[in-house]
């Protein structure tokens, strides 16, 4: 039978798993009563961290620089994969017995690979915590890779990739990647495919951990029921046994291949389509003015251009979106949208329209104001877990945005004026630099 403590201990942490923070707190964050604390260990580790005591829980976020786009040719998939066993086993607990304590101690431990780095979460009780850093350690620091979870792991990734194969979203988005960074790494998929995944072996994930876990290339960002003077030395615990530096990140910065349509033909009754071309650098001085022209765009839900003319118009399509997406080497303004077989070039017409239209400039001060109004006051939504401020603080490091992002990202919003917005709005879009690639049937489509 199984243990009431730690049965008591789950349901209670079920409960706080799914308890957001009081609103105050959200707001708080946004509105910089609540300061990012700079939190600098003994061991020389620094940290992000909002301390919010009012539930005994923690949230910590962290991540590695370099990820998928560093995986070898042939061995696609590596930083993915080795994601996914890092918590099935290490030091002296094989898989079985990892994966229980975690569970009895109601302890959440995952990690993730994206193109440029390799991300963790570890989420545990106030009570827990100490065991919780403890664990996290022998993950990154020990595992073990035996092989009953390495085969295990493998044959769920490949799995999912023979279900992956069959999805229009993951083709329409793995092979937009695939043409418009040809010769460069980011056209690799970051999952791997059948063959890569079945050529990694342990020795490849063992150097994985050996080159790309380090001190020096770790980000770390904590909310919840720790001061800076409890985190500093569970910090030093857990990651002061990694080497100081990883292995230097050689990847080149690239712009997307402009122009051009890929057709991918598959028998559905509806097709998916994915556009983009290169848009601005996160530091870039006019990132602000394009993040609001993308809102008016088909950032802002059913209230952007796009999703006016292609459905709320003609009902052309369920959804429409696009957002800034900007990379360690290369910055994207990508979005999708799915329609039925006919009407697929009615809706890129439509949008390549709507594109042109705001490269020319053409935008109002009212749409300029309802997006301020929106991006300004929704912001303190994306602050309102332990889990979203921790991946946030992360977020900032990483950009180099700095501890005080949350007091000042409203007025770089607000700075953004219409000669601004129309200025950057000719520089970044553009309707002949569209590269779509479309996933279906499309009778009148060529590419």
């Amino acid at each position: 039978m199984r243990p009431v403590a730690p049965f008591l201990a789950a349901c209670f942490m079920a409960a706080v798993m799914t308890t957001t923070l009081k609103p105050e707190q959200a707001l708080a964050a946004e509105g910089g009563s609540a300061d990012v604390e700079v939190v600098r260990t003994p061991g020389g580790l620094e940290a992000y961290l909002i301390h919010a005591p009012a539930v005994p829980f923690l949230s910590m976020a962290f991540d590695f620089e370099g990820g998928g786009a560093l995986d070898p040719e042939g061995k696609e998939g590596l930083a993915y994969m080795v994601s996914g066993l890092l918590d099935e086993g290490a030091g002296d607990l094989d898989s079985e017995a990892f994966r229980t304590e975690l569970e009895d101690r109601s302890i959440r431990l995952s990690f993730d690979a994206t193109k440029d780095g390799f991300a963790g979460s570890l989420k545990t009780l106030t009570e827990e915590r100490g065991r919780a850093f403890e664990l996290l350690r022998l993950a990154v620091t020990q595992p073990r890779f035996d092989e009953e979870p390495v085969g295990r792991i493998r044959s769920q990734i490949l799995s999912s990739l023979d279900r992956q194969l069959e999805d229009p979203q993951y083709v329409a988005s793995e092979s937009w990647f695939a043409t418009a960074f040809q010769g460069h790494p980011y056209a690799r998929t970051t999952q791997g495919t059948p063959a890569s995944i079945e050529a990694i072996t342990v020795d490849d994930m063992r150097g994985f951990v050996g080159r790309r876990l380090a001190q020096g290339n770790l980000r770390i960002g904590v909310a919840g029921d720790i001061t800076a003077a409890e985190l500093a030395p569970l910090l030093d615990a857990t990651f002061g046994a990694l080497p100081e530096e990883a292995a230097p990140v050689e990847v080149a910065n690239v712009e997307p291949m402009p122009g051009g349509t890929t057709v991918i033909r598959k028998n559905l009754p509806q097709s998916v389509v994915m556009f983009g071309h290169g848009a601005v650098a996160r530091h870039d001085p006019d990132y602000y003015a394009a993040y609001v022209a993308n809102y008016i765009l088909g950032g802002g839900g059913f209230s952007s251009r796009l999703m006016e003319e292609i459905r709320e118009k003609r009902g052309l399509a369920y959804s429409v979106y696009s957002y800034l997406y900007p990379l360690d080497h290369a910055s994207l303004w990508i979005g999708g949208t799915g329609t039925e077989n006919a009407r697929v070039s009615q809706s890129i017409e439509i949008l390549r329209r709507e594109v042109a239209r705001m490269a020319a400039g053409e935008v109002t001060q009212e749409e300029l104001d309802n997006a301020k109004t929106y991006l300004t006051g929704s912001f303190p939504l994306r602050l309102t877990s332990n889990d979203e401020i921790a991946r946030m603080l992360v977020g900032m490091q990483t950009a180099k945005l700095g501890p005080n992002f949350l007091k000042e990202r409203n007025g770089f919003i607000e700075a953004v004026d219409l000669d601004d917005l129309k200025r950057v709005a000719e520089r970044v879009f553009s309707a002949d630099r569209l590269h779509v690639v479309v996933v279906g049937n499309p009778p009148d489509l060529e590419g």
